[in-house]
């Protein structure tokens, strides 16, 4: 199965429509998962959620958005609690047993695994018929698994390309220097050699998701996949080795911060907003936070677009879309389901553009709404047309730590990233 996919899009620019694939309304779970209808002590009490803490929605956002929910059904209360992305899967995992939360944030590639386990709630025969047309085909999968829905899209996300156009000025570049990952280099050498900036670039390579993240851009516009065509993991391809070899330059260059081994997204962020970067792969979120000026010493100065292209033209920006998800164990279904219905809306998700994008395609084509945030949309809406997927294995997580491990080695120098990619291989394979 490849992962390198196409995702053709309703949007500005006379992108075309995804059409989401037909499903049969059923109340009944595949996997013997209980369902939304007929379980969840009424549509009041007090409901906790579980959210991601760093990237898209801020805190703040979430916080005024339940305050709006609260007001609007005064029967139910809403805890939230905010944990880092890193720790998200096992608390979701460990907590979902005994109810601990009603609601959860789930990434893109969890589906698969939590459904499969019967950890999350099968609200197919909830899911309106018309939410498979009008929201994004891309944002539908990330809620999605055997033709079932276990939660509801969040928004649909990319990692950007964010660039200081003072410093690139100060050089002679512009955006179109660095629309390919040669020209990145190119212009990251001339910053570093003019003394603009001592690193360039900075990336969320510390061993974790992220790294996975940054990794499956640049493995894309090398024209690689995770997996061959049997689903096996394929990284120790050629495409997949050039990418590892290209990461590793980058820093035996001295372009790449060192730091960059320990940094999360965050931490590129606030690198970016310190002024001590010039370049670097985030989510859409980067963009709100480099023009805060409670937070940003460049406001003004960053530029946004699609991830660079490689040499054969491809430039797949990674699929990190998210969803909302009622686990199996929640003893609030029906509260829980109000309060997702309520902060997935088009009205709600209109309104924080300028933390994520809307997963809703009528968004796209309404001016007050892309004005709020016109580099971002545009920018996310040729990114969105292509991405790349991280393997959708009921493993996931296993294989992801494998890769996590053996990049880290290739990046640090303890291994070549041949051997390294074939390590994750082998390691990988023995999973079955």
């Amino acid at each position: 199965m490849k992962f390198t996919s196409k995702r053709i899009r309703r949007m500005i620019g006379g992108l075309a429509t995804v059409a989401a694939a037909a499903m049969v309304i059923s109340g009944c779970s595949v996997t013997g998962a209980s369902t939304v209808t007929g379980a969840g002590g009424g549509n009041s009490g007090t409901i906790n959620a579980l959210f991601m803490k760093q990237a898209g929605y801020s805190e703040s956002d979430i916080a005024a958005i339940i305050k709006s929910f609260e007001a609007k059904y005064p029967k139910i209360t809403v805890k939230p609690t905010f944990v880092a992305y890193e720790a998200l899967h096992d608390k979701i995992v460990t907590s979902a047993p005994a109810g601990t939360y009603d609601v959860v944030h789930l990434d893109v590639i969890w589906p698969s695994e939590f459904a499969s386990k019967g950890l999350i709630t099968d609200v197919t025969n909830q899911f309106p018929a018309s939410w498979k047309t009008s929201m994004l085909g891309g944002a539908l999968t990330s809620a999605e698994y055997k033709g079932k829905f276990y939660g509801v899209p969040w928004g649909p996300s990319t990692k950007l390309f964010f660039f200081n156009k003072t410093m690139l000025a100060k050089v002679g570049a512009t955006q179109a220097d660095v629309s390919t990952w040669a020209g990145v280099i190119t212009v990251a050498k001339k910053l570093k050699a003019a003394g603009i900036v001592k690193y360039p670039l900075s990336w969320s390579w510390s061993q974790a998701e992220a790294v996975i993240c940054d990794y499956a851009d640049i493995l894309g516009s090398y024209g690689g996949q995770f997996t061959d065509s049997s689903g096996k993991l394929d990284v120790n391809s050629a495409a997949g080795v050039a990418a590892l070899t290209w990461m590793r330059k980058t820093i035996t260059d001295g372009l790449t911060d060192p730091a960059s081994l320990t940094f999360l997204e965050d931490d590129v962020d606030k690198s970016m907003a310190a002024g001590k970067t010039a370049m670097e792969l985030n989510w859409e979120s980067t963009f709100r936070d480099q023009n805060d000026p409670k937070i940003s010493k460049v406001v003004g100065q960053v530029g946004v677009s699609a991830p660079p292209k490689g040499a054969n033209g491809d430039n797949p920006g990674v699929n990190g879309s998210m969803a909302l998800s009622i686990p199996t164990g929640s003893k609030h279904k029906t509260a829980a389901w109000t309060f997702i219905k309520y902060i997935t809306s088009e009205a709600v998700q209109d309104k924080y553009v300028t933390s994520s994008m809307t997963n809703w395609k009528a968004s796209y084509t309404q001016p007050a709404i892309t004005q709020s945030n016109p580099q971002v949309f545009a920018a996310a809406g040729t990114a969105y047309n292509s991405m790349i997927l991280r393997p959708a294995v009921a493993n996931y997580n296993q294989v992801s730590q494998i890769l996590q491990v053996e990049i880290q080695n290739a990046l640090l120098g303890k291994k070549t990233p041949q051997q390294a990619m074939d390590d994750a291989v082998a390691a990988a394979n023995k999973l079955g």
